[in-house]
């Protein structure tokens, strides 16, 4: 889900960008008007959350890794612009201190995960609910709406890398930047979202959901207060499993390094080979001179350390 740098033109970034721009400045202004400084603290758990989540791999048909993201269940809790700064959040320290997804390509992942996943997934949720109007009718409609918005957030990393060989090629024809087309990065990316990564996504969705709704009300309805120990139990449980994600071999499809590109294809495209370069402090959440394990533990419990102090500085901020 997450596309590296260069498989996307910078054109192709920069108008997406343009986009998340206004999108950004939209939700900062609907948080100040919508969300209570005493909630501030609270996207700084789901960005943890989220965080955590997509540390997860799971092996897909293929030799290739997925993961879930949260998206439909922050923006169940929070609503979905407040879901739209915390997912974003997380994907900027995946971004810059992990390398999980690409610098350039940020605003695009930003696009996918925390704009396409949280809106698509709290309306239907909304319309599910205010339908069935029952607690089971309630969880079965999380499950639904998150399966739906992680998969239409496939269909559109799918689309975005299949429209760049039609629109950017070399002097050769080779395309320039992600090599697959629409006809092979639609279905790669759609198949096992909706046959395991979405079926993961509602699971995930729905049991937190339930979880969180049992044991601190308070997290969603703003009249109640909140109990915030059994949330950093939860998140103490999700960092020591952690290391989970290490026991899913193989790349996620579409973010290849150059080397495997080279193998496959027998050829590196031009925009990738020359492309822009970044190495995070502690790549693919590992350490050196440590195991894969301890490497990501410690990754996790930077990660959360990080957004959940953020957000507690900017609840202090006058605003």
């Amino acid at each position: 889900m997450h596309i590296p740098d260069n498989y996307l033109s910078p054109s192709t970034c920069v108008v997406i960008g343009a986009g998340m721009v206004s999108l950004w400045r939209k939700a900062v202004i609907k948080i100040k008007e919508d969300i209570s400084r005493k909630k501030i603290p609270m996207l700084g758990v789901c960005a943890a959350f989220s965080f955590l989540i997509m540390m997860f791999n799971v092996p897909l048909p293929g030799g290739t890794t997925g993961h879930a993201v949260g998206g439909t269940l922050v923006a169940i809790l929070l609503g979905p612009y407040a879901a739209m700064i915390s997912i974003t959040t997380a994907l900027l320290i995946q971004a810059l201190f992990f390398g999980d997804g690409g610098i350039l390509t940020f605003v695009v992942n930003a696009f996918n995960m925390a704009f396409i996943m949280p809106f698509v997934g709290y309306f239907i949720f909304r319309i599910i609910k205010n339908r069935v109007r029952t607690i089971k009718g309630e969880y079965i409609a999380a499950f639904i709406a998150s399966y739906i918005s992680i998969n239409i957030a496939a269909l559109s990393v799918g689309f975005m890398l299949g429209i760049q060989p039609i629109l950017f090629r070399d002097n050769a024809g080779l395309p320039l930047y992600c090599p697959y087309p629409l006809k092979i990065a639609i279905p790669a990316m759609m198949l096992p979202h909706l046959l395991v990564v979405g079926v993961l996504e509602g699971l995930i969705t729905m049991g937190i959901y339930a979880y969180i709704k049992k044991i601190s009300a308070g997290t969603i309805y703003e009249d109640k207060d909140i109990k915030t120990s059994p949330i950093c139990i939860l998140i103490v449980a999700l960092i020591c499993l952690s290391p989970l994600g290490v026991l899913a071999s193989g790349t996620a499809w579409g973010e290849w390094n150059k080397q495997q590109l080279k193998q496959m294809l027998g050829y590196v495209p031009q925009g990738i080979q020359k492309g822009f370069s970044f190495n995070a402090v502690m790549q693919s959440y590992s350490l050196a001179g440590v195991s894969n394990v301890v490497g990501y533990i410690v990754s996790a419990i930077i990660g959360v350390l990080f957004l959940l102090i953020l957000f507690k500085i900017l609840k202090s901020i006058k605003y």
